[in-house]
């Protein structure tokens, strides 16, 4: 069983960034693949950026524009994902993804076998 806490997430005007954090727990987290959804009120969950279990290789949906970097660190268990230049439409609901299947990861949430409880994002226009 793995653990997923995510912090981070808050109130910030467009244009903004913020960094969100996520810990892990319960199981080798370089052994886990890690992802970053999103889902605003209405809408289906989004892949926003996903990492490999070594940190080597990432990847990033079409939303984040070049204006996200998903980073780890596997001494600490924690993933990251620094937004920049925030616009209204990253709004939304931020969740934190592990998958233990995946060497590399992927946008799939299906791939993804444990989530946290995610942490709100608001972008003030």
């Amino acid at each position: 069983q793995v653990h997923l806490v995510e912090s981070g997430g808050g109130l910030v005007p467009s244009g903004g960034s913020l960094r969100l954090s996520c810990a892990a727990s319960g199981r080798t987290f370089s052994s886990l693949a890690m992802g970053w959804f999103r889902q605003a009120p209405g809408e289906e969950r989004d892949f926003v950026a996903g990492i490999s279990r070594s940190g080597g290789t990432s990847f990033y949906g079409g939303s984040t524009g070049g204006r996200f970097t998903i980073s780890r660190d596997n001494a600490k268990n924690t993933v990251w994902l620094q937004m920049n230049s925030l616009k209204p439409e990253d709004m939304a609901a931020y969740f934190c993804a592990a998958s233990p299947t995946t060497q590399n990861g992927n946008s799939y949430a299906a791939d993804y076998e444990y989530w946290g409880r995610g942490t709100q994002v608001t972008v003030s226009s």
